[in-house]
């Protein structure tokens, strides 16, 4: 498998992983110190998607400071597959939660005529705004492992064509 920026072992991908944890954070903060997020199931749903990110970044950002120390690849094929589908699991629930919660905010705002508690609605819009800069990081480091992926079983392509057990496709 190829090594490239954001790959996990890597700095950017450490970087990556942080942003997610820490902009996943900042939302479940905001959200939390309104009065009545609870009142709103897409703001519910948005803190438990968050928090969901933020336990996932935290471990893989664990495991991105660890190889770092160690100076060790993590390109294991099966923990490539691991990232590439929690990745994508976490950026799916990320992008619904944030979405829901936007609708909500937008109807709030515009639909019924503005918010008639300032301070509460400003929170909600910090909050929708990190879950989707949250989701942004997620879907940049799932594509990045994605492409990983696809890279390594180009390798193992060209590794099993060179010995002549990989013909017409088939192994």
């Amino acid at each position: 498998m190829k090594n490239f920026a954001g790959t996990p072992g890597t700095v950017t991908g450490l970087v990556l992983r942080i942003s997610q944890c820490l902009f996943a954070a900042g939302s479940i903060a905001s959200m939390t110190t309104s009065k009545s997020f609870f009142t709103i199931t897409a703001f519910c749903y948005l803190i438990a998607s968050m928090g969901l990110q933020v336990i996932w970044s935290f471990g893989l950002a664990f495991f991105d400071a660890y190889a770092l120390a160690k100076k060790t690849v993590l390109h294991n094929p099966m923990l490539v597959s691991l990232f590439v589908v929690g990745d994508w699991v976490t950026a799916t629930l990320s992008l619904a939660a944030a979405s829901a919660s936007g609708g909500i905010t937008v109807l709030y705002f515009s639909d019924l005529g503005g918010c008639s508690v300032g301070e509460e609605c400003q929170k909600y819009q910090i909050a929708v705004a990190l879950a989707f800069l949250s989701w942004i990081t997620i879907a940049v480091s799932s594509l990045i492992m994605f492409w990983l992926l696809a890279a390594g079983e180009e390798k193992k392509r060209e590794d099993y064509g060179s010995r002549g057990k990989y013909t017409n496709g088939e192994f």
